[in-house]
């Protein structure tokens, strides 16, 4: 079995840790925890018959006062940036999370608008979103909630993580 590293990134509330409970233990909490400094949890998955042990690496959230520790990024094979589609300012840190993670490494990424299960109050602009998620290897709307494309969207990094 191959064991490959993926980090999950984003500004604080956008859903990062439950979408990897969702994806780890199929469930979801309304309790909202934040995360301090990093959090690791794996599962296995099979892509293209080969079952590969994804070690997820949930990163606090980041905002444009702190950033982020780079040297948690050092050794992943992919990353995700997750945004919230019922928060607009989220598309524009999602971005410069983005920006910050490409100074320090050029493995695949894939955009994540978490949320899709609620209604928003405003909508992005369909251009300006594919214009921003044209930028990473892929783009998933999800749901920890009601885990829409969860399971999706780990299978895609693993198999981006494969090479």
């Amino acid at each position: 079995m191959i064991q490959k590293k993926v980090c999950i990134l984003g500004a604080t509330g956008v859903g990062k840790t439950s979408l990897i409970r969702q994806f780890v233990e199929g469930s979801f909490s309304e309790k909202y925890l934040t995360t301090i400094g990093v959090k690791i949890d794996k599962k296995q998955v099979d892509v293209d018959q080969t079952s590969t042990q994804l070690l997820i690496w949930d990163l606090e959230g980041i905002d444009r006062y702190c950033g982020f520790n780079p040297r948690y990024l050092r050794g992943t094979s992919a990353f995700f940036v997750v945004m919230d589609q019922t928060r607009s300012q989220s598309l524009i840190e999602g971005m410069e999370i983005l920006h910050m993670a490409r100074d320090h490494t050029a493995v695949p990424a894939i955009m994540i608008i978490n949320k899709c299960d609620l209604d928003s109050a405003w909508h992005w602009d369909a251009d300006s979103v594919n214009q921003r998620a044209s930028e990473f290897d892929n783009c998933f709307y999800t749901s920890a909630k009601t885990g829409e494309n969860v399971e999706q969207m780990f299978t895609e990094i693993a198999r981006l993580s494969l090479g």
